[in-house]
Formats: structure tokens, C-alpha cells, sequence
């Protein structure tokens, strides 16, 4: 049974946003409870990301089990994906008991274009660590009174928009154990970037074509502020891609970066669909685990004789 966890100095914890279109929020809200994530929720995602959790290749994996089974009422049940999901799942959970004590509560950064890949990577990460989940653009929404409120905030003010994600970024570095997904925002002045040398930043690098197909099958599910979402698809990936040239400089300064295009080149994927959360998440992990090892070999060499 997962042992519950509780990080005290969150009780008390406000934002202090100096704008008088933005009200202080509290952290202990919704946003301040640990968030377990499971890929059992994956019906939740949209038809084209789904198909990351049952696809033919990630199953060909481990063939252990026949593919197929009936259940009492008579519905087949693919035991083959259920296993192959579990195992991974197992294999996510030893490394992150491997990396956990090494990290020492250092909080994790997701840059990297918005997507619900990217924010369930961020709350499965969270999920395994014992850590807390946060997104800066969420909670930036939260202050400015709803996402409506904080994109009419940016039209009409955008240096104080700009203003509040830093103090947003500047609250969440001060704190530990918390894995972040920073938004787009996070990373167009030297200012954030510096605050995101309080933890480890990890660019989650997407192909931005199936950001842009995302987008336009649920142009809701996540608070935009740099890409208007009225367009084609088309139109959302012309506006994606410009967006991308225009900050992709922040995301080279990460201290890794997870591809996954690299990754499903790695596991010997055709399709990008066949690599599930649970692969990032390995991935993500290990570049950590690689981090720390490098950390603690610089501390060693800088050690007088």
C-alpha cells in the first residue's frame, strides 16, 4: 500500500503576485495535494494519444501472456497490454525508489511546448517520487480568476502577465519535492531561466505536429496563452512552430532532454503513438539518475587532495 505523504510547509504558503488584477492565492488548494496518476486513467486522453497505452509494438515487448481472455460476463480482456503495462509500471516504480533518496527533495522542472503528454509525464513523475505536482500556467489562471480572465489580463498587460508567471516560477523554486510542468513562459527571460537552476529542468521535446493535432481535437484542455486555438490545424501548427523558433533557445539551456522522437527511434518504434508515459517517465528518470551520478563526480574532483 502507497504510503500517504504530507509536506507541512505547504499549509500556510501564499503567492504574493504585485498586481492589482491578480488576487493572492493559497496553495492549499487543489493544486496542493498530491495527484497520483495511473495509466488505468489513459481513457480520459484523446483517440490518437490513447492508442500509446494498446499499441502492437509497445505489447511486443513482453509475450508472456496469451493476448487474449474472457471474463466472466464474457468481454474480452487484453491480458498481454495489461501485463506489458504493469511490468513497465513495476520497472518506472524501482527506478524512481533508486532516485528518489539520491535527489534529496530537488524539485523538477518540465519545459517544453504545453501538452497532455508533457502534464501526465509531470504527474506520473510526481506520482512515483512522493513529490507534489504543480503547473505554472494553472496556477497562474487560479490568480487571475479563470483562464478567460488571465488571456484577457495578457492582451491587455502583457509585461505584468509576464510579471506575475516569474513570481509564480519565483515561489515554486523556493520551495522542494515538487515536480513542475513550467509553461511556455518559463523560459523567455534570463530571469526564469535562473530560477529554474533551483531544481533540475528537463526539456520534454515533442514533435510539434502531434501538439498541433492535439490541440485541434480538444482545443480546451489546457490553459493557453501563447497560441490561439480558433484555427485550423494548420493555422495551430503555423502558430506552434513560430512559437518554437521564437524560445527554443530557453529549452537548449536544460540540463537533459527527453525526444520522443529519440526515444521511440530507441525502443525500435515505427510510431511515435506505440511510446507510452510510462517510457518517458523511465527515461526521465534515468537522465536524473545520470545527473546526480555527474553531480556528485564534479564534487568529487573539486575536493582539495
Amino acid at each position: 500500500m502507497a504510503m500517504k505523504t504530507t509536506v507541512s510547509p505547504l499549509t500556510d504558503f501564499h503567492f504574493n503576485i504585485h498586481s492589482p488584477k491578480i488576487q493572492p492565492i493559497s496553495l492549499n488548494s487543489s493544486y496542493a495535494l498530491p495527484l497520483p496518476f495511473s495509466v488505468r486513467c489513459n481513457q480520459n486522453l484523446p483517440l490518437h494519444l490513447r492508442r500509446r497505452f494498446l499499441h502492437s509494438s509497445a505489447i511486443q515487448r513482453r509475450r508472456s501472456l496469451p493476448s487474449t481472455c474472457l471474463v466472466s460476463d464474457g468481454t474480452a480482456y487484453n491480458v498481454e497490454a495489461k501485463a506489458t503495462t504493469d511490468d513497465l509500471s513495476l520497472e518506472v516504480k524501482k527506478k524512481a525508489m533508486d532516485v528518489a533518496p539520491e535527489l534529496k527533495g530537488t524539485s523538477i522542472f518540465l519545459v517544453g511546448i504545453n501538452s497532455s503528454l508533457k502534464t501526465k509525464l509531470g504527474k506520473l513523475l510526481a506520482d512515483m517520487l512522493r513529490y507534489y505536482y504543480f503547473d505554472s500556467d494553472g496556477l497562474v489562471v487560479e490568480a487571475s480568476g479563470g483562464v478567460a480572465a488571465a488571456k484577457l489580463y495578457k492582451e491587455s498587460d502583457e509585461n505584468g502577465f509576464r510579471a506575475s508567471e516569474t513570481e509564480v516560477l519565483k515561489q515554486l523554486s523556493s520551495m522542494g519535492r515538487l515536480v513542475v510542468c513550467a509553461g511556455n513562459g518559463a523560459v523567455r527571460s534570463s530571469t526564469n531561466l535562473a530560477l529554474l537552476r533551483h531544481g533540475i529542468t528537463l526539456w520534454i521535446d515533442i514533435p510539434l505536429q502531434i501538439i498541433a493535432e492535439e490541440f485541434a481535437e480538444d482545443r480546451g484542455q489546457l490553459p493557453v496563452f501563447d497560441i490561439s486555438t480558433s484555427g485550423s490545424y494548420s493555422e495551430v501548427l503555423g502558430q506552434i512552430t513560430s512559437l518554437y523558433q521564437e524560445i527554443k533557445v530557453g529549452y537548449a539551456t536544460a540540463d537533459a532532454s527527453i525526444s520522443l522522437q529519440k526515444l521511440a527511434s530507441t525502443l525500435g518504434y515505427d510510431d511515435f503513438n506505440a511510446v507510452t508515459t510510462e517510457d518517458m517517465a523511465l527515461e526521465a528518470l534515468k537522465e536524473i539518475e545520470k545527473l546526480i551520478r555527474m553531480k556528485k563526480m564534479m564534487e568529487a574532483a573539486a575536493k582539495p587532495f
